[in-house]
């Protein structure tokens, strides 16, 4: 027996009845020979992790574009904690761990540079508008390996393109579209959803965009005062909540306390003036390459251009993939006067 039919097996004994199982996986686009090691789920997150896109992320921001605040978390730290927080609660409920932690890794692949300031800035000037979870699926399908793509598994694919909530409340009801077809990718979607609002809360203390007292004092009687209690008791009530069940979800009362420091960050936090500062200038600086690069296509490097692509999704593909120090270096190069040299 080879090694991942003997994972395979294991699967099949030991994971929930509500587990997606590797072997019967929907399948790659393009057919492939299977590994005689790795499951089809772990040749996925192994193909992420070993990606371009996945070490863009260490230099494309989370939320905040303070500059004088050393510490604050990166796309590529989310990501790793998405992962962590996804894989407890997948091992705790018997679903597929691999799966979820491939999907967690991923989901993030197609975030352009300067967090969410830089999506929105796509998304005004994009024809057919920008979101990021459908780049990143454009990302694995399409973009990486000089246009080849990485021919991942329906399953993952699907994770990525569903995991994201955006600005849309906890308690909203998602719809037949925005349902991921594993439980597994129901769980990257809570998870992103904790990663992102513990690490914010603790990014905006640090850079002393609030105060601890400032939160809503009756969400943190239950969920905790501590980075980590925090998580920790979103993470067990949504355990307990979904134990042996074909659903992923909190108890009302976690969910409610949840929602409303969400709510906080939304109305308190994101639209701080010293955010809005930054972020200003970040939409300028990705407006403007827009409209250059429309017009200089032949400076934009690699050149991974699918075929029949307008000239608009070209230079979308090359913007979102460009890290912050890109974005700002093509900046500096194309707009900001030099120094004249000496003869």
């Amino acid at each position: 027996m080879l090694i991942r039919e003997y994972q395979e097996e294991l699967e099949r004994k030991e994971l929930s009845p509500y587990a997606a199982l590797s072997c019967q996986s929907r399948g790659r686009k393009i057919p492939e020979e299977e590994c005689s090691i790795r499951t089809a789920f772990q040749r996925d997150r192994d193909r992420i992790v070993h990606c371009k896109s996945f070490r863009q992320l260490k230099h494309k921001t989370q939320v905040f574009l303070i500059p004088e605040v050393e510490h604050l978390h990166t796309r590529l730290i989310h990501a790793i904690q998405v992962s962590q927080i996804a894989r407890t609660i997948a091992k705790a409920l018997r679903l597929n761990e691999d799966l979820t932690e491939a999907i967690a890794l991923g989901h993030d692949l197609g975030h352009p540079p300067f967090g969410h300031t830089g999506e929105v800035a796509l998304n005004e000037i994009c024809p057919n508008g920008f979101r990021h979870s459908e780049q990143s699926l454009r990302v694995v399908e399409v973009l990486e390996k000089n246009g080849e793509g990485l021919n991942l598994t329906l399953e993952v694919r699907d994770g990525i393109l569903k995991h994201s909530r955006g600005a849309t409340s906890l308690r909203a009801v998602d719809s037949k579209e925005q349902k991921s077809i594993t439980l597994e990718g129901a769980i990257v979607r809570w998870a992103d959803s904790i990663a992102y609002i513990n690490h914010d809360i603790d990014d905006a203390l640090s850079a002393q965009i609030v105060k601890l007292e400032d939160l809503p004092s009756k969400a943190l009687d239950v969920l905790g005062v501590r980075h980590s209690t925090r998580i920790n008791t979103m993470v067990r009530d949504i355990i307990e909540n979904s134990y042996n069940k074909p659903f992923i979800g909190m108890s009302e009362l976690v969910l409610m306390a949840t929602d409303e420091i969400r709510t906080y960050l939304y109305e308190h936090v994101y639209p701080h003036k010293r955010i809005r500062y930054e972020a200003q200038k970040a939409e300028r600086v990705l407006k403007e390459l827009f409209w250059y690069y429309l017009d200089h296509l032949e400076e934009i490097e690699p050149k991974v251009v699918p075929p029949h692509e307008s000239k608009e999704r070209i230079v979308i593909d090359y913007l979102s993939a460009l890290s912050d120090r890109e974005a700002l270096s093509r900046y500096e190069e194309i707009f900001l006067p030099k120094p004249w040299a000496e003869e």
